[in-house]
């Protein structure tokens, strides 16, 4: 195990970042795991918290693999091995209309009463628990680029080394902890990975002080 938890993930990036302290940056959590994270981290760095919406887009018959993404624009992105899991055009249609609809509930949830913090000419931080593939990464960085932001950063703990490739040609600045050669699944480098619910997402966000949260 390389982190006990998300909290000591968190720490240790946040010390990894340390550049960025008193820079006030806007620190973008993929929730739900990223949601955590990035709050500790904010905090380490006085910066701002909000989340980005992405959704990964399942296999067909393994949903736990993702074979692509969608932002909440609905852009999409398909990763390299989309067709040969199984994933027509028409199969890709209907797991992206399925995502929107999550992340539209979930935006009403999480920030009812506002829009998403605007990034631009901001210094923005991308939190999240691990890359395994790099597809919802990739389309919360899309959706971001195209709000100008001044710098754009991934901050992770662990990644394979195919997704952390894929992922810096989206990114200015990269920062990853550990890049283990044989990588099955971002949980099996955690001692304790607990799914994070979205009424933790709702309270963190709420503590925070977000106006609707």
């Amino acid at each position: 195990m390389l982190f006990q938890d998300r909290d000591d993930a968190a720490r240790r990036l946040a010390t990894k970042l340390a550049g960025f302290k008193g820079r006030h940056p806007l620190i973008l959590a993929i929730p739900r795991g990223g949601v955590p994270m990035a709050a500790i981290v904010a905090a380490e760095l006085g910066g701002e918290v909000d989340v980005v919406l992405v959704r990964k887009l399942r296999a067909p018959f393994n949903p736990e693999l993702a074979v692509g993404s969608v932002d909440e624009d609905g852009w999409v992105y398909l990763a390299p091995h989309a067709i040969s899991s199984g994933a027509t055009q028409e199969y890709i249609e209907r797991e992206k209309a399925e995502q929107l609809r999550i992340m539209r509930a979930r935006r009403a949830q999480y920030t009812p009463l506002r829009a998403p913090i605007n990034p631009e000419g901001r210094i923005v931080i991308v939190v999240d628990d691990g890359l395994a593939t790099g597809a919802t990464m990739i389309s919360a960085l899309h959706a971001l680029r195209g709000r100008k932001p001044g710098k754009l950063i991934v901050a992770v703990p662990v990644s394979s080394p195919e997704a952390l490739a894929q992922v810096r040609k989206s990114a200015d600045e990269v920062i990853c902890l550990e890049v283990p050669l044989h990588f099955q699944a971002v949980g099996q480098f955690y001692a304790s990975f607990e799914p994070v619910e979205d009424e933790q997402v709702f309270a963190i966000l709420k503590a925070l002080g977000h106006p609707g949260a």
